[in-house]
């Protein structure tokens, strides 16, 4: 009888042991997968882990309420994309003209939308995969991980705000002046109104590109309010027990400074999609969500077969069409 994980073990799945592979480890570095049968690849970046004060403090200027109090964690070592998952990396898996080989069974492909999602901003050559559902982006984590053998996910809000502050305790990776954005992130004072191709501007002390602004980025947990007052100390997830809403983070190339912040939370609308005229409307598209992507991690040490498996049934069959 396959044995299936409790709540608790999921987050153990997802947490990691960190004595699996340490930042000493020769084989904890930067790496590049390709994927298969393509020319297309992506770069994954060492996370060291450590701890970290989430949240803002009561000072800092833009604070909303779901940002405190503050409270400090501990977070396994991970690998994160150096980058937001781009048009394509994704059409890989969407476009069966583009994927060599064929799709695994029980899998589909995502529906082509109805209109250009992209809104003329951009879409091959490096632009960020955007008007994504959370749907869309962990089927995408399930396809590679069936394609290249390796499990990959989304981040938990932890990890991504671990991985966003580069061990800085200030509102941004770079300090707290506001100023300063314009180096680091795409947002409403430089964007022009749109996304930008990524890695264009400076990385944080990671080497993580477009962390703040461009397009936002979906994460692993349900939304609360309290989520500071609920997290656990060490590698905190708040796992999904509803269709939505579901935690973003980042901001994007419309926010202002004070939604690129760090600590600065958003939580997911099906209003993103009320333009869409399908019946039922798509799982994998938001129409009113041009600003909405991904980017993906990897865990320390990898899952088995069947725990991956109980992983994907867990956090996304169970919600499907979850947005």
């Amino acid at each position: 009888m396959e044995k299936k994980l409790t709540a608790l073990a999921l987050i153990a799945l997802l947490a990691q042991p960190v004595l699996a592979q340490t930042p000493g480890d020769a084989n904890f570095k930067t790496y590049e997968e390709k994927l298969p049968g393509t020319d297309v690849s992506f770069k994954m970046v060492p996370i060291p882990g450590g701890t970290v004060t989430l949240g803002s403090p009561a000072t800092e200027k833009g604070r909303a309420a779901d940002e405190g109090p503050q409270k400090k964690v501990t977070i396994a070592p991970f690998w994160m994309g150096a980058h937001e998952v781009t048009f394509d990396e994704y059409d890989v898996y969407a476009d069966a003209e583009k994927d060599k080989t064929p799709i695994p069974d029980g899998m589909t492909r995502p529906s082509p939308p109805y209109i250009d999602l992209t809104l003329g901003m951009g879409k091959s050559g490096g632009f960020p995969a955007n008007s994504m559902s959370q749907y869309g982006a962990l089927m995408y984590c399930r396809w590679l991980y069936i394609k290249t053998g390796v499990f990959y996910r989304l981040p938990t809000e932890a990890e991504w705000e671990y991985a966003c502050r580069a061990g800085a305790a200030t509102a941004y990776p770079f300090g707290d002046d506001a100023g300063e954005l314009k180096r680091f992130a795409w947002y409403a004072d430089n964007s022009e109104g749109k996304y930008h191709k990524v890695g264009e501007l400076q990385p944080n002390g990671f080497g993580l590109y477009d962390m703040l602004g461009n397009v936002a980025e979906w994460t692993l947990d349900q939304y609360d309010p309290q989520y500071l007052e609920h997290a656990a100390a060490t590698d905190p997830w708040i796992k999904p027990t509803a269709k939505t809403p579901r935690t973003i983070k980042g901001g994007n190339y419309q926010d202002d400074a004070a939604h690129v912040r760090s600590a600065a939370r958003l939580k997911s609308d099906p209003d993103w999609n009320r333009r869409d005229p399908q019946i039922p409307k798509s799982k994998w598209w938001n129409a009113d969500a041009p600003f909405i992507g991904f980017r993906i991690v990897r865990p320390v040490k990898q899952p088995t077969k069947e725990e991956a498996a109980q992983f994907f049934a867990e956090v996304l069959d169970k919600y499907i069409g979850a947005r």
